[in-house]
This record gives structure tokens, sequence and C-alpha cells, in this order.
């Protein structure tokens, strides 16, 4: 299956003091180009001052899918063990409708310890986590197919991780992009083990989108050629600098075939 390639940005939301930092960051993304903007669903900063800045995924969403027009949007990714699934397919279908159908619904297992400690959430053992994420995805999926209202679009759903038993399984089965951050070599490897997962669950894995965090301009091609048509530049706050995020597009804009005007 012939893809387009995309670059996504993840507005990671930590260290803006001001929501409004990241509002800005939102407007500026959209407007230079990108076509997905993800944000993630932790609950304190990853990187820097732990004590820094935070603001939460979800409803952060609905306010993006009011304040833009063009690009998807969703969590890279959400975090299963702490967001009931029968709820966060309601969550969904929601942010899909107000966005007029942009929601990329993002997922994984989960993996920050002190998100689970500090919220209350059991944390359990990386075993545990994908059983429930296995479980969520299943309870997910009945539920999106009963919401009234339904989503506008068949809301496409991302699963990130890379364990090649249990994640790469669930991929197989329920996902329509899988994000990993795999280089080149074990993209490659993990390519043909979700193909022999979606042989076996009797689905086609073509229609599967690869998807990266962008690993820079001398590495972009290599990843191409491997599969990968969906590359993400995180930024952080309170700056968001986009430099990057622009040099990520430039070079989508020189591998992507030109569109023929008039041409179908």
């Amino acid at each position: 299956m012939s893809r387009p390639v995309r670059i996504g940005v993840q507005l990671q939301p930590q260290h803006a003091p001001d929501y409004g930092l990241i509002r800005d960051a939102v407007l500026r993304a959209e407007d230079a180009g990108v076509d997905i903007v993800f944000n993630w669903d932790h609950f304190f900063p990853l990187t820097g001052d732990p004590a820094g800045a935070h603001f939460e995924c979800w409803t952060m969403l609905g306010a993006w899918a009011e304040q833009t027009e063009r690009v998807e949007l969703g969590a890279l990714v959400t975090g299963g063990g702490y967001r009931n699934p029968d709820l966060l397919a309601d969550m969904a279908r929601t942010v899909d409708n107000i966005s007029g159908g942009r929601l990329i619904l993002g997922i994984g297992a989960g993996w920050f310890e002190r998100d689970y400690d500090e919220y209350g959430y059991e944390f359990g053992t990386p075993g545990s986590r994908l059983n429930l994420l296995k479980d969520s995805m299943s309870r997910l999926t009945s539920r999106l197919a009963k919401l009234n209202p339904p989503p506008v679009r068949e809301i496409p759903i991302l699963i990130g991780g890379g364990g090649e038993r249990k994640t790469l399984r669930l991929v197989a089965e329920y996902a329509d992009i899988w994000h990993s951050f795999a280089d080149v070599s074990t993209l490659a490897h993990k390519n043909k083990v979700l193909a022999e997962h979606a042989a076996a669950a009797g689905t086609d894995e073509s229609r599967i989108e690869r998807s990266v965090q962008w690993q820079g301009r001398d590495n972009a091609k290599a990843l191409h050629d491997a599969g990968v048509t969906l590359f993400t530049v995180g930024v952080s706050g309170p700056a968001y600098d986009l430099t990057e995020v622009l040099r990520a597009i430039e070079w989508r804009d020189e591998v992507n075939p030109e569109v023929l005007e008039g041409l179908a």
C-alpha cells in the first residue's frame, strides 16, 4: 500500500506555565504545514524539572479540536493503564465529533511509574500492563461501535510499543498505525514479526502505517525505505521551538509525489 509521507509534531505539555504557550504552538504548527499535532498522556514532566508545569492530555485535545481546522490530532500515546476503555472510547468519539473527524486514537500499555503511583493506579508489571491493554482494546472497540452519535469517521487506532510477543500481536489485530522508536535495523526485524502476527490473525499487515519519532534528515530516507511514512518531531515547552519540524516538513515535501492539479 502506497502512502504519502506525513509529519507530526508532539507538543509535549510540560514546562509551559501558561497554557497560552501551548495554544500558540498548535497554531504555529498548523500554519507551518504539519499533518498531525500530538500531545502525550502523562501527569508530570518526563524531562527537566520533575516538579515543572504540566497539563492533562484529553481535556487539551478537546480544546485543540476546536482551535484547529485541518490537522489530525491525538495522544502519542494514551496510557491504557489509567484510562477506563469504555470511557476512553466515549471521550475519543466526542473529540472526533468536535474536530469534524480528525482524531487519531493513540494508546499504549504505559510505562512511567510516577503517573500510576501518584494518581492511585496499580503500576503492576510490563506483562500485567500489556494484558490490561489487550482487554482494553476489546472493550474500547466494542464501545465505539455502540455510541450514539457515532464517531464522524472510523477513528484510526495507533498503538505504540515494540514488544514482539504481545504488543505487535495487538497491533496486527487492532491498529491502523504502529508507532515505535526503532532504528532501521530493528524496524526491519520487527516488520517481519508484525507480518507473522498479521498472518496468524488473518489481517493485512500492509494496511498498518509505520510511524517513528523523527531521527533527523540524515536517517529519514533509510527509515522511509524501510516502510515508515509517519515521522513525529517532539518539542517541549516553554518555547516550543519548531525549527526541526520545519526541516522535517521540507524533507516531506521533497519526498512526496507532486499532486498534479486536475488529475484524479
